[in-house]
């Protein structure tokens, strides 16, 4: 996308939202729920693909029916901080399944991590097997999510 950003409307709007509810839609269906035509519905969804609105689309996996029942959030602190040894461990913990979402965060730890894993036992496999592998950590605090209370999968249009 340019850095002059095209201006979405309520058409557009229409179309991410009924998206983010099924991507699965065709496009007839899509032009339907959302009043256009369906040359003008296919023409605005690309558009709005090459504007970089819509990132790609993907399925949605309940990851306890995949016995990763247990979902861990992590604190991380690495032991350097320039910008070389933050991109090699973000692209480290990209690699690992069991991460879900990595976000580098400002604050007292460098790195806020979201796991999924099989109970305490699958947790610590994770830890030492994977995890402590990747080197540099100089702390880390963890936190078991007991129940999740809210939970949005993309942002609101």
């Amino acid at each position: 996308m340019s850095s002059r950003q095209r201006e979405i409307d309520q058409l557009d709007r229409k179309i991410l939202r009924a998206l983010q509810g099924n991507a699965r839609l065709s496009n007839a269906e899509l032009a339907e729920q959302v009043g256009l035509s369906t040359t003008a519905c296919w023409n605005r969804t690309r558009q709005l693909e090459a504007d970089g609105y819509i990132q790609g689309y993907v399925a949605l996996i309940d990851q306890a029916k995949l016995g990763m029942t247990d979902t861990v959030l992590l604190e991380l602190t690495l032991d350097r901080h320039d910008d070389n040894a933050l991109a090699r461990f973000g692209e480290a913990l990209a690699t690992l399944p069991e991460v879900l979402e990595a976000y580098l965060v400002s604050g007292e730890y460098d790195y806020l991590v979201k796991v999924a894993v099989e109970g305490t036992a699958g947790y610590e496999r994770f830890l030492r097997e994977k995890l402590y592998k990747i080197g540099g950590i100089r702390h880390s605090r963890s936190m078991f999510a007991l129940r999740c209370m809210k939970w949005v999968p993309s942002v609101r249009v």
